[in-house]
């Protein structure tokens, strides 16, 4: 177990929460810089311990950015699972899903980042190193599966040729979600729109939700027209 001292005397840290402060300040650091521009001086000082302390919990950079990106995809499943959108209607639990995506990357937009970086720098190769991936990230679809074969049985989602895959809307509405923090700086500047606050946030948001709703309801117009 790690410490530190305080007045001369040395208090024992606890390790799963100087774990999750490493985590958490790494987190920071490789979405400003990347992997390559993250230093773990700079993750060690935002955590008052030290690079070998770093090097203990996690063994090396490489380890603690898989660990980061791994964090993002366990946060975000965990979310999903724990929704309660079998017990909902189907659309019911398709909004919800679609406005907890929205809150979820709001409140995080670093995990966004760190997505965005791991695509951009790493062409996914860290990400593909991490045990099991695939099937961690197997119940996003699953989830979406679910109220779609739910919402198909009742007449209420679009089935048959040329009806969405659940991956279809996961990808749809991943790609709205991360686009919000990925481009807001560049959307921001060029249009004067704000993606993810202000005045823009609400609109923004039911744009989402509309353009999620309309790849899968069988009658789009007569549901927005009710809401």
């Amino acid at each position: 177990m790690s410490s530190s001292t305080i007045n001369g005397r040395r208090l024992r840290r606890d390790p799963v929460l100087t774990r999750q402060e490493i985590l958490e300040a790494a987190t920071e650091e490789f979405a400003l810089h990347g992997f390559y521009g993250a230093r773990t001086e700079d993750i060690a000082e935002r955590t008052n311990t030290s690079k070998r302390m770093i090097y203990y919990y996690y063994g090396s950079k490489e380890a603690l950015y898989a660990a980061v990106l791994l964090e993002n995809y366990l946060r975000i499943r965990k979310l999903e699972a724990d929704l309660g959108l079998s017990e909902m209607e189907p659309v019911d639990g398709l909004v919800r899903l679609i406005r907890a995506t929205l809150d979820h990357y709001e409140r995080n937009p670093n995990l966004a980042r760190i997505v965005a970086l791991e695509n951009l720098l790493e062409q996914g190769q860290v990400a593909a190193r991490i045990p099991d991936f695939q099937r961690l990230n197997a119940s996003a679809p699953g989830t979406i599966a679910e109220l779609l074969e739910r919402g198909r049985a009742t007449g209420v989602f679009r089935f048959g040729t040329g009806a969405p895959s659940a991956l279809d809307v996961h990808q749809v509405l991943s790609a709205l979600a991360l686009n919000r923090i990925e481009h807001r700086a560049t959307f921001r500047t060029a249009f004067g729109r704000d993606l993810l606050g202000g005045r823009d946030n609400a609109h923004v948001r039911a744009l989402v939700e509309e353009t999620v709703l309309r790849l899968v309801l069988k009658d789009p117009e007569g549901y927005l027209a009710g809401h």
